[in-house]
This record gives C-alpha cells, structure tokens and sequence, in this order.
C-alpha cells in the first residue's frame, strides 16, 4: 500500500509539471554579422553602390548549400548577417562571394551548451581567411577590408 501511495504522489507530480517551468531562456545566441568595406576609403562598398544586396552568396562549404543571411540596412550602414550557419553541428565553414568574386572564407568550431530546456552554440575559435578584418567587440561586427 505504502508503495502504491508513493507512486500515485509521484505520478501526480510529473503530470502537474510542464515545459513552462522552463521560461525564456534569456541567452544571447552568437551571430556572424560583417561590413564590407575598401580598405583604402573604408567606404561601405554596399553604400557607394560597388555591390548590390542580390549579389551575395555564403555557401557552407561542409554541406554545400547556399546560407541564409539578412541585409541590414539603415543610416548608410549596410551590414550582411549569417541567419543560420551550421549552428546544429558546431563547426561553421562558409565562403562569401560578391559579385562572383571570393572575398573571405569563414571557419569556427564551438561547443553545443546544454541546459535543462535548451541548448544553444558557443563559438570558440574563429578565422578568417582570403581578407583583413577587424573586429569591433563592443557591437560584435566584423569589417572586412577588400583592396
């Protein structure tokens, strides 16, 4: 009897438990955001019209596939951000071409973080290679200098 009272109290607790005693998880989801800019000018080489938005293409060089990005836009600041890498596999490969011409190559690897309700991607280690760049921690944008 004793052991069957534990089992219905146990029972009722898991039943009266949800997936809202998670809540928000309240992370901060790392993004790869760049300026393309000339290296001599540091002109926006999207706000004086040398490229054009449509004119972007970032492949994921492990899975082959064209990645998604979004174009910012706004105050004569023209940013491209990576919407989603390879966050599920923890290594981001991406090459990233104007205008057909190859203008950086990106890789990292990270570490999956799980918690209780979720789980989410830490980058550790990530290079840039075909260009210079420097990186501005305070706003995490990356500004690629093209000659």
């Amino acid at each position: 009897m004793k052991k069957l009272l534990v089992l219905i109290i146990l029972s009722t607790t898991l039943l009266h438990c949800s997936n809202d005693d998670c809540g928000d998880p309240n992370i901060t989801y790392q993004t790869f955001t760049f300026e393309i800019v000339d290296k001599i000018s540091g002109e926006n080489l999207f706000t004086n019209g040398t490229y054009l938005p449509e004119q972007i293409q970032i492949t994921n060089t492990i899975s082959n596939f064209e990645t998604e990005l979004t174009f910012l836009s706004e105050n004569n600041v023209n940013l491209i951000q990576v919407n989603s890498a390879s966050w599920e596999t923890d290594i981001v490969n991406l090459e990233f071409t104007i205008a057909d011409i190859l203008i950086f190559e990106l890789y990292s690897d990270g570490d999956t973080i799980v918690e209780a309700c979720y789980s989410y991607t830490v980058f550790n280690d990530i290079f840039i290679n075909e260009s210079e760049f420097d990186y501005n921690a305070e706003i995490a944008i990356y500004t690629i200098l093209v000659e």
